[in-house]
């Protein structure tokens, strides 16, 4: 009966990880497939003519890291992956509340991303990215992909999670030394 209970809880700390990796792994795997099956290798695209030179498709492929940074590091790339992976079911299913519903979603962006673009280094040999935008004249961000913009994402989601629960504990902080402060001097 523990053994029974205990499953079912590790099932409802990760199934908001799992099934949100799932999704990115999919959109992933699906838009990079139809890519390589639509687009020669180097060619590109504008889907939506008024935003020509804001977003584009250009079919790449990246030997690095997200937005083509660190070049050639497959099998680095691949381990942190698979660490990364490990290290956000561990914490999710051990040290995260219950409760944290959204952060699990975030987690599940960045193992998402980190699992669609490691089949590709895995299958492949380098990853297929084909989304360009940027600001014509001023700067373009590298090429990159649904796995990518879900990393960053969930990063940056991440991030101001922790910045809004910084400044709220900041503020509650606040109130209780006003409170003690106030009620030590009416005594």
């Amino acid at each position: 009966m523990a053994e029974k209970l205990r499953v079912g809880s590790l099932a409802q700390r990760l199934w908001i990880v799992l099934v949100t990796a799932g999704v990115v792994v999919g959109l992933d795997r699906w838009t990079k497939e139809l890519i390589r099956a639509a687009m020669p290798l180097y060619s590109s695209t504008t889907p939506i003519p008024s935003l020509e030179g804001y977003l584009s498709f250009q079919h790449v492929n990246n030997y690095g890291a997200a937005f083509g940074i660190f070049q050639g590091g497959r099998i680095f790339f691949t381990i942190v992956a698979f660490v990364v992976s490990a290290g956000i079911l561990y914490y999710a299913a051990q040290h995260l509340p219950i409760s944290e519903r959204f952060v699990r979603l975030l987690l599940g962006l960045e193992m998402g991303g980190a699992i669609g673009n490691v089949i590709d280094r895995i299958e492949q040999g380098f990853v297929t990215d084909f989304i360009v935008t940027g600001i014509p004249g001023v700067y373009y961000i590298p090429n990159w992909n649904v796995a990518d913009s879900a990393v960053v994402g969930g990063v940056i989601g991440l991030a101001l999670v922790i910045l809004w629960q910084d400044i709220r504990a900041a503020r509650q902080e606040k109130v209780q030394v006003s409170a003690a402060r106030a009620e030590s001097e009416s005594l």
